[in-house]
């Protein structure tokens, strides 16, 4: 109990007004406080259901979950979530929809919000549109409260877009946090964000783009690996720089895996298909272009097969400092005589990392169930200290 009266303390004195009835897109339009403020409550959250202790804010509610590419891990993290905080989460199946019929974004994000307090958004697939799809609903949302059409105005999270995946990399930040004892042990931590080889293609930037664009936030030394014809957007990699620059850190680009892994402290080797291929394959799929896209996808597997020894061996981790730095991956991974013939890393690596992964991927519910509760309380702090005073059983078995 000690403990969460201590980061409710932290979190009394952090500027988080800007966080009520706002949404979470992008990491970098947030401030370093409410990137702290989102960590703090999540720790907070945690420690309260490892001491059976409710959460939940809501008595009802509605949270929409729109996924419009496939997931494991954030779909259930989501629902996880918002069941922590009270609410039911609702899919939007869009092939269940109106859509079809010709209904607007607009008429969309109206309808499925009388009720709902939050609508969870996955929208990574085509460069250009998944974000901008993301402010077209949250504007619609804020302009059907204003109009009187919806008694409340639902907050937007993104669970991924085409330029940032926030929930993925604010959860791999938990960890490493975790990892090293403190966000204050982060500066000089050297990060590897390598590009991999996978026998598919197409796989979003928005992973290693909201890695430079989080993890240059804290001071680190990071690292963007790829072979030339990889790179990711422009815009990302200048936001990178400046968050260097601002916080002493360093970032630089390499077409080297071996030179970014030395020394590292973190490895965090994963696929992604090239920013310029990424343009061209939304441009044929909106010129309904199937003939197109079956060239496209031939010519991205013969160029990703050019680079299969981009993969993490145990070779390459020796490389890492003192032979053992923390590997990282937003799962799945494609394991080497595991899920693939060859692939993004090796079986020893990936086996030998299996439990701190899976632990990775448990900071993402909490960090989601806070994005939320900053969301939706004007006071957090004050909402915290309510709930732990109150001591209302999550579980009485």
């Amino acid at each position: 109990m000690r403990d969460i009266k201590k980061l409710i303390n932290i979190i009394s004195k952090l500027d988080l007004t800007k966080m009520y009835n706002n949404d979470f897109l992008l990491t970098w339009e947030k401030s370093d406080d409410e990137l702290q403020g989102v960590f703090n409550v999540a720790d907070v959250l945690r420690k309260m259901r490892e001491n059976n202790i409710s959460s939940k804010i809501f008595d009802s509610g509605l949270a929409i979950s729109l996924f419009r590419d496939n997931s494991t891990r954030t779909r259930f993290s989501f629902a996880s979530a918002c069941n922590l905080l009270g609410l039911e989460v609702q899919d939007l199946d869009e092939g269940k929809s109106q859509i079809a019929h010709g209904e607007t974004v607009r008429e969309t994000a109206n309808m499925i919000s009388f009720m709902a307090d939050i609508v969870g958004i996955r929208d990574d697939m085509y460069i250009g549109t998944g974000n901008t799809y993301m402010r077209d609903v949250s504007r619609f949302v804020k302009q059907g409260n204003q109009d009187g059409v919806l008694e409340q105005r639902p907050t937007l999270v993104n669970l991924q877009c085409d330029i940032d995946h926030p929930t993925q990399s604010m959860a791999d930040m938990a960890h490493i946090i975790d990892h090293f004892g403190g966000v204050e042990n982060l500066k000089g931590k050297k990060i590897a964000m390598s590009w991999a080889y996978s026998p598919s293609y197409g796989k979003p930037l928005s992973v290693p783009q909201g890695i430079v664009g989080l993890m240059t936030r804290f001071g680190m030394d990071v690292s963007l690996a790829h072979p030339k014809g990889y790179e990711i957007m422009n815009d990302v990699e200048n936001i990178a720089r400046k968050n260097a620059t601002a916080s002493s850190g360093n970032f630089e680009v390499t077409n080297n895996m071996g030179n970014a892994f030395k020394d590292a402290d973190i490895v965090y080797p994963k696929s992604w298909a090239p920013f310029a291929a990424m343009q061209k394959r939304t441009q044929l799929y909106g010129n309904n272009d199937m003939d197109g896209i079956e060239q496209l996808e031939k010519e991205l597997l013969f160029q990703n097969a050019q680079h299969k020894d981009w993969e993490c061996t145990e070779e390459m981790m020796n490389l890492t400092k003192d032979k053992k730095a923390l590997y990282m991956h937003c799962l799945p991974a494609d394991i080497s005589g595991v899920s693939c013939e060859q692939g993004e890393v090796s079986a020893s690596v990936f086996d030998r990392y299996r439990i701190p992964l899976y632990k990775e991927a448990g900071y993402k519910p909490y960090v989601i169930a806070a994005m939320i509760f900053l969301s939706k309380t004007r006071n957090p702090e004050s909402v915290l200290m309510e709930l732990l005073d109150s001591n209302s059983k999550r579980w009485r078995g």
